[in-house]
């Protein structure tokens, strides 16, 4: 278990900021607001903007930090013992400093425009019955995220080098399925940093619950069904920066 340093604590702080940024941004631009919103939203458009924007940020700072840019990752990291406690709270820290900076981005940029849509802050919908459906929504799409990524990069048997095109498009699909019915945020960073620039807390506790439930569920599940012998001691990060080294030669996480 390697100790992470200022520059992983600094990629995880801007890769966030950049994630909320754009994912707010695209909100604002293509989600209706009024009685009948979720069906005048083009969320195909959104959840290709999470996929390619998460796949774009893996590659960037993954072999330094990871690639987390999510409390619901770092929890679980934790939890399978891929990351220090303080190391891991020092990651959250940094994630939703990174999702308040990149919301009063959007804020910024796009203040008459983003007033309906409360700054990509996400909400509960009237499509579901209640919050706790609510929360049961994110703690799915968390679940298969967390999942994706803790089996991508710290399986023993992944191809890691498609870590960052199927955590991408992972997230991308549970956003367009659950976009409509909670914002599809999955990440406490995305859901606290909009929701506090923008004063609009959509619940508070399904974007708490959801994704803690979610992230130990995937983390039980790769502990006990994938790698059920345990996983080894990783030099790295995470293993992405050992594919990146690796592909300088003739021979990645949310």
């Amino acid at each position: 278990m390697q100790e992470r340093g200022l520059a992983a604590y600094l990629a995880e702080l801007i890769g966030t900021l950049l994630l909320v940024f754009f994912i707010t941004s695209v909100v604002v631009l293509f989600v209706s607001t009024g009685s009948q919103s979720q069906f005048g939203s083009d969320f195909a458009v959104i959840g290709l903007v999470h996929a390619f924007l998460l796949f774009g940020l893996i590659v960037m700072f993954g072999v330094v930090s990871g690639g987390h840019f999510n409390p619901a990752v770092t929890l679980a990291a934790a939890a399978i013992k891929r990351i220090a406690p303080l190391d891991a709270l020092i990651y959250i820290l940094a994630q939703l400093s990174g999702g308040v900076l990149g919301a009063l981005l959007t804020k910024s940029l796009l203040l008459d425009e983003g007033r309906a849509t409360h700054y990509g802050a996400p909400q509960v919908s009237g499509l579901l019955a209640n919050k706790t459906a609510g929360m049961v929504v994110e703690a799915i799409g968390t679940f298969c995220l967390v999942l994706v990524i803790l089996a991508a990069v710290f399986s023993k048997k992944s191809f890691k080098e498609w870590a960052p095109l199927a955590i991408g498009t992972t997230l991308g699909f549970i956003v367009m399925v659950g976009g409509p019915l909670t914002g599809g945020s999955y990440n406490p960073a995305r859901w606290f940093g909009p929701a506090l620039v923008a004063n609009s807390w959509g619940g508070v506790w399904p974007y708490l619950v959801g994704p803690i439930v979610g992230s130990l569920l995937a983390a039980a599940v790769f502990r006990f069904v994938l790698e059920p012998g345990g996983v080894p001691p990783t030099e790295s990060p995470e293993p992405i920066k050992a594919a990146a080294k690796g592909a300088s030669k003739p021979s990645t996480a949310s």
